[in-house]
């Protein structure tokens, strides 16, 4: 058997951890207790769609003072919405657990991890 047959079995019985341990960590059941709420709350759900149709028009249309003035004001609310803030602050910590994961594998493999599964801009 090659190397890279025996390597193949063992990558993936680590990848299968890694993410069991991810799914199990207290930041992604955060996250998915935050969207879950976020899903049931109308109100906040409402408020986004509103807030990405202004964003749409204002993309679309020449610049309109009022959509702007408007995007201020959802601004406003969306920062004051509870749930909408705890989604907010579940998904950073998620995604700041997911970059430091991403470091530290980089840092493992000695090259950019996410680079080298397709990820990231270059």
């Amino acid at each position: 058997m090659s190397e890279s047959r025996t390597e193949a079995p063992a990558v993936e019985t680590e990848l299968r951890e890694f993410l069991e341990t991810l799914r199990d960590s207290e930041t992604y059941q955060r996250f998915v207790e935050a969207q879950k709420e976020l899903e049931a709350d109308s109100e906040a759900i409402e408020l986004l769609e509103t807030y990405r149709q202004k964003q749409d028009a204002l993309q679309d249309d020449e610049f309109d003072p009022s959509v702007m003035g408007e995007l201020r004001d959802l601004q406003t609310e969306l920062s004051n919405n509870e749930t909408i803030q705890q989604h907010r602050d579940a998904q950073a910590e998620l995604v700041d657990l997911l970059q430091r994961t991403n470091d530290a594998i980089s840092e493992r493999i000695g090259q950019e991890f996410a680079r080298s599964l397709g990820g990231g801009c270059c």
